[in-house]
């Protein structure tokens, strides 16, 4: 594998992580890209998520969680994240067996967490809806990486 396609790669999550659908359009997947750039637009406006943003990173948590509408929010961790996934594997990643899962299971825990995130506090700390979900990627994205190490291993999924 060349260094030009690694870093291929990676500028396609870079835009994916910056914005959904980005990755995609780069890879010359203008109808998927622009689907996802239009779910993005949609959810962030009826979840109120850049007014969610900017209430968390004022430290407002409590403003963040009354602007949420977690009913719009709760689709944005698999949006997110699957654009994500897609962008790399478009750009020739994830080709080892079950790379997909730290992908999967990162939008269930951060899913997880936002569901949690107007309550729950960690250490007496309550997060809310943006901190609370990221750090719940920890979990998700290391549970992801044992179990694609661990079906890899077996035997019954080899062709």
């Amino acid at each position: 594998m060349n260094n030009m396609s690694k870093v291929g790669r990676l500028e396609k999550v870079l835009w994916s992580i910056a914005f959904p659908g980005f990755g995609q359009l780069l890879n010359g997947k203008f109808l998927k890209g622009l689907l996802l750039i239009i779910l993005e637009v949609i959810i962030n406006a009826q979840s109120k998520f850049n007014k969610v943003i900017v209430y968390s990173f004022q430290g407002d948590i409590h403003a963040a969680i009354d602007h949420a509408n977690y009913q719009w929010l709760m689709f944005y961790p698999c949006v997110y994240l699957f654009s994500i996934w897609d962008a790399y594997k478009d750009a020739g990643g994830g080709k080892t067996p079950f790379s997909f899962l730290p992908f999967v299971f990162s939008a269930y825990f951060v899913t997880v967490g936002l569901i949690y995130s107007s309550s729950l506090k960690v250490f007496g700390v309550l997060f809310g809806p943006v901190f609370l979900p990221m750090l719940f990627l920890i979990p998700g994205i290391t549970i992801g990486l044992l179990l694609k190490m661990a079906l890899g291993n077996l035997n019954i999924f080899r062709t």
